[in-house]
């Protein structure tokens, strides 16, 4: 199957040369998502929690537009500006993915888009 571009007005627009997600019809990979809301705002002095609520926000709107939800995520991988923040940011994470959480990475990157403290990907199975 040949692949897709997924693009959605309920998520941030590609800021750069990507789309906001690719699928073939089985899988959907999205990019990452970042505290960006669809109107342009940026969260980035927000505490962690409310960054990675919009991320996910984000998240779930890309994968909506490719058929999938939250429980077809079979992997994300979070960046953290500061892994000292993984505990927010799980808190919040975890209220996204109560029943069957996929498998996932959380790493401390060196630095982030726009100064951000967090950025969520993840790669889901489209039903």
């Amino acid at each position: 199957m040949p692949k897709d571009i997924v693009h959605t007005d309920e998520a941030p627009e590609a800021v750069g040369a990507y789309s906001q997600a690719t699928t073939n019809g089985d899988l959907v990979f999205t990019a990452g998502q970042i505290p960006l809301t669809p109107g342009g705002e940026l969260l980035d002095d927000a505490p962690v929690s409310e960054q990675t609520e919009q991320a996910l926000d984000n998240l779930v709107a890309v994968l909506e537009e490719a058929d999938a939800g939250v429980s077809d995520v079979l992997k994300t991988t979070v960046f953290l500006a500061d892994i000292d923040d993984f505990e927010a940011m799980n808190e919040t994470y975890a209220t996204y993915f109560r029943e069957e959480p996929p498998a996932r990475s959380a790493v401390q990157a060196g630095a982030l888009p726009k100064g951000v403290a967090v950025e969520i990907e993840a790669v889901a199975v489209v039903e």
